[in-house]
C-alpha cells in the first residue's frame, strides 16, 4: 500500500501532446550499447518501463555522420536505416505504458568523426574538445541550414520510430546548440554570435523546427545546462536565467542540469543527493511548462519535497534508475525498504567511457537483461533447493547468499568477524564513501526477510568445519588483503625496503585505525580510488602528505568515473603534494628513493611512513585447503566448492557483487540449461 505522502509522485502530467502517467522520468543516459547492440539496449530500457518509469529516454542520438562519436557507442539516426533499432526500444517501452524519448544531438567540436571521416563543425574555428589532432571548422550559413535540416529529419525519424518525446540538446558542453551559447566557442560576428540574443538564435530555431516537424504528436523537450562551473568562460547562472527567460514557453518540457558531465553526474564522494537544486530552482519560476531535474534522488521524501517546494515538477534520474529500475514501483507499492539505492560510485559511467556495456555496483543485472536474461527483481527458482554454505559476508558473499535465498536454497552465511559487509563496511568509513555502505545495507535487509537464510557472525571456519557442516555446495568469499611488499604493476619483484618494514603501511592498516604520522608518502601503483581517499584521510588527520605514482596522471581510473577533476581539486585544497611519473626505487630510514619513470633521474623524499597501495592477495587459504581434501567431499556430502569475488581475483566492489550474483544464477543448473552469453552478430531489424 502506497504511503499517501507520496501521492504527488504518481500524478499524471502533460508534456505537450502526450501525458506521462507519473512523475518518474529516466533522463537520457549513456550505456555503452547504443547503435551497436540494439537488442541489449532495448531490453535494458524495457526493464525501466516495467519498473514504473513514466518516461524512458535514449542516450545521446547522433543525427548525422558529421557528429560521429567513435569510439563511443551512442544511439544513431543518421538515416532511415537507423529507425528499426530505436523502434524496437519504443515497442518494448510502450508495452509497459511508458513514453519513449530520444535525445538528438550534433556534438560539433566534441565529436571525433573517426569513423565517418567527415569534417568537424563548430560555431567558430577551434580545436576538437577531446584532443584529436585535427580542428573543427567554422560553420557558414549553409552549414547552419544543413544542421537545422539534419536535426529536423532526425526528429521525424524519431517520431516514425515511435518516440513520444523528442529532445533538443544544449547541455554538458556536448552539442552544437550549447556551443553556440558559449562565448569561448562562439566568436562569430553575424546574427548567430555576439549578443546573448544572437547566441540563442540557433537554439530557438532548433526548437521551432522540432515543434513544427513533430510537435503535433511528440512533446518537445529542451535539455539545458544552467551552469558550467567555469566562471565567465562558460555559461553562468546569471546568463542562464536570461536564456530561460528568452525561451521560457517554447519547449514543452525543460530538462535542466549543470555542466559538464563530471559536475552533472557528481560522484557521491563530492556531492550529496539533490546537490543541483541551487542551480535549477529558478527555472520553474520562469516558465509555465513542466520542469524535470536530477539530483541522484533515491529518497521518496526528498523527491516529494522537490515537488512540493516547487523546485521541479518531475523527478529525473539516470543513476538511480540504473541501480534500481523498479524504484517507482517500489514506492507505489509501499516497499520503500526494498529500494536498491544508488551509491554514486559511477561504475555505470565507466561503461560509456571504456566503450563497454553498462554495469552497476548495486544492480548486477544492469546490462545483462538481454545478454544473459537477468532481471533485477526476478530469478529462476532452484531446480533442487539444496543446502549451501557461504563463507564470508563481504559484497560477494552477501549477494550470493541473497540471490541463492531468493532462488529457494537453504543458505547459511558464515562471517569470521563481528560485522557484515567485509570491505564495504571498512571502506564506507573512509572520507566520502559513507553511501557505499548501501551495498551492505540493502543486501542485509533483504536477507533478514528470508527464513531460508541464516547468518552467523564471529564464525571463522577451517576446512574440517566446512566438511562437517553437511552442505551440498560451498561458496568461499573470504576477500583479499593489500600487499605490503610493493608488488604491483610497476614493481614485479616488490620494492626494496618495504617488506616487514614497520614504517610501511597498507590500506588495511589505515582502515584498521593504524595511521602513520608526520611526513607520509602515499604510493599509488593501483590507479583506483583507494590511494586518493587514503591521502585525504591522512591529510585531514594532520599528516604532511605526498602522493606518488608511476602513472602520468593521478588515479587514472577516476577519468572513467568522472572523479579525476574533483580528486585533483580536493588534493590541492588539502595541501597534498602530487608527484606523477615517479617510480619508487627503495626505502631506508626516513628516505624514500624515487626515479623518474621516463628520464630515470633520481630523487629523494623524507618519509616518516609510506602507504603502499599496489595490489592485493586473495585470502584463498580456505578454498585451497578444501581442494586438498577433495577426496573427503563425497563422504561429507559436498558436491561443489566455488570461490568468488576478491577471494578469486580482487577488483572493484562491482566485480564482487557481480561474481556473487553470477554464482547464484548458475548454481545447480546444467550448462545446457543456462542462458548463453548472447552477442550481436547480426539482427533482423532492417536492411
Amino acid at each position: 500500500m502506497r504511503d499517501p505522502r507520496y501521492d504527488p509522485l504518481f500524478e499524471p502530467i502533460r508534456i505537450g501532446p502526450v501525458t506521462a502517467k507519473n512523475r518518474f522520468f529516466q533522463v537520457p543516459h549513456c550505456n555503452g550499447m547504443g547503435h551497436a547492440m540494439p537488442l541489449a539496449h532495448a531490453a535494458m530500457r524495457e526493464v525501466k518501463a516495467e519498473g514504473g518509469w513514466a518516461v524512458v529516454s535514449t542516450e545521446e542520438c547522433e543525427i548525422h555522420p558529421s557528429t560521429d562519436l567513435t569510439p563511443y557507442v551512442e544511439a544513431r539516426l543518421w538515416d532511415d536505416r537507423d529507425i528499426p533499432a530505436l523502434a524496437l526500444m519504443c515497442e518494448k517501452v510502450h508495452a509497459h505504458g511508458a513514453l519513449a524519448a530520444v535525445e538528438l544531438t550534433h556534438n560539433g567540436p566534441a565529436a571525433s568523426n573517426l569513423f565517418s571521416r567527415e569534417v568537424l563543425l563548430a560555431p567558430s574555428h577551434q580545436p576538437t574538445k577531446y584532443g584529436y589532432p585535427h580542428q573543427a571548422r567554422a560553420m557558414d550559413k549553409a552549414d547552419i541550414r544543413d544542421y537545422r535540416r539534419w536535426h529536423r529529419e532526425a526528429a521525424v525519424r524519431g517520431m516514425q520510430a515511435g518516440m513520444d518525446i523528442v529532445y533538443v540538446y544544449a547541455a554538458h558542453d556536448l552539442s552544437l546548440a550549447m556551443h553556440f551559447l558559449q562565448r569561448r566557442r562562439n566568436q562569430r560576428t553575424d546574427e548567430y554570435g555576439g549578443s546573448l540574443e544572437n547566441r540563442v538564435r540557433l537554439l530557438r530555431e532548433l526548437l521551432e523546427d522540432t515543434r513544427d516537424a513533430v510537435g503535433h504528436r511528440c512533446g518537445v523537450a529542451l535539455r539545458f545546462a544552467t551552469e558550467e562551473m567555469l566562471g565567465p568562460g562558460g555559461v553562468e547562472l546569471a546568463e542562464a536565467r536570461d536564456i530561460v527567460g528568452l525561451l521560457a514557453e517554447l519547449p514543452d518540457l525543460w530538462d535542466v542540469n549543470v555542466s559538464a558531465w563530471h559536475n552533472d553526474s557528481l560522484p557521491s564522494r563530492f556531492g550529496a543527493e539533490g546537490a543541483q537544486e541551487p542551480f535549477i530552482d529558478f527555472v520553474k519560476k520562469t516558465t509555465s511548462k513542466p520542469v524535470v531535474g536530477v539530483g541522484r534522488f533515491t529518497s521518496p521524501d526528498t523527491m516529494v519535497s522537490q515537488l512540493r517546494r516547487g523546485v521541479i515538477d518531475i523527478i529525473g534520474a539516470a543513476r538511480p534508475s540504473i541501480a534500481d529500475p523498479f524504484l517507482p514501483r517500489k514506492i507505489e507499492e509501499g516497499r520503500i525498504d526494498d529500494i536498491r539505492e544508488c551509491i554514486g560510485c559511477n561504475v555505470c559511467v565507466s561503461g560509456d567511457n571504456t566503450v563497454s556495456p553498462i554495469r552497476c555496483t548495486q544492480n548486477p543485472s544492469m546490462g545483462e537483461e538481454w545478454r544473459k536474461g537477468w532481471h533485477p527483481e526476478r530469478i529462476a527458482p532452484a531446480r533442487k533447493p539444496s543446502k549451501v554454505l557461504v563463507v564470508g559476508a563481504g559484497p560477494a558473499g552477501l549477494e550470493a547468499a541473497r540471490a541463492l535465498g531468493q532462488r529457494g536454497f537453504e543458505v547459511s552465511l558464515a562471517e569470521a568477524s563481528r560485522q557484515l559487509g567485509g570491505r564495504v563496511s571498512r571502506e564506507a568509513r573512509l572520507p566520502g564513501l559513507a553511501e557505499w555502505a548501501r551495498v551492505r545495507d540493502w543486501r542485509v535487509g533483504q536477507i533478514n526477510k528470508m527464513a531460508n537464510v541464516a547468518t552467523y557472525l564471529d564464525s571463522r571456519l577451517e576446512a574440517a568445519d566446512v566438511l562437517a557442516f553437511g552442505a551440498e555446495h560451498v561458496v568461499i568469499a573470504t576477500g583479499a588483503r593489500w600487499r605490503r611488499d610493493g608488488f604491483g604493476r610497476s614493481h614485479g619483484l616488490g620494492i626494496e625496503g618495504f617488506a616487514d618494514n614497520p614504517a610501511v603501511f597498507t590500506p588495511d592498516d589505515l582502515m584498521d585505525g593504524r595511521l602513520p604520522e608526520g611526513d607520509v608518502v602515499v604510493f599509488d601503483d593501483d590507479g583506483g580510488y583507494h590511494a586518493t581517499v587514503l591521502a585525504e584521510l591522512l591529510a585531514k588527520a594532520g599528516c604532511r602528505v605526498h602522493f606518488v605514482t608511476p602513472e602520468d596522471v593521478v588515479a587514472p581510473w577516476g577519468q572513467y568515473t568522472l572523479e579525476y577533476r574533483h580528486v585533483r581539486k580536493r588534493l590541492a585544497a588539502l595541501g597534498v603534494s602530487v608527484h606523477v611519473s615517479r617510480m619508487v626505487a627503495g626505502y631506508s630510514g626516513r628516505r624514500l628513493r624515487l626515479q623518474d619513470a621516463w628520464s630515470e633521474a633520481t630523487f629523494e623524499l623524507g618519509a616518516d611512513g609510506v602507504v603502499s597501495v599496489t595490489s592485493r592477495l586473495p585470502d584463498e587459504r580456505l578454498f585451497l585447503s578444501l581442494r586438498e581434501r577433495e577426496a573427503d567431499w563425497k563422504d561429507a556430502g559436498l558436491v561443489s566448492a566455488h570461490r568468488i569475488g576478491d577471494c578469486d581475483a580482487p577488483g572493484l566492489i562491482a566485480h564482487a557483487v557481480y561474481a556473487g550474483h553470477a554464482l547464484a544464477q548458475g548454481l545447480g543448473e546444467a550448462a545446457a540449461d543456462t542462458v548463453p552469453f548472447r552477442r550481436h552478430f547480426h539482427h533482423a531489424l532492417g536492411p
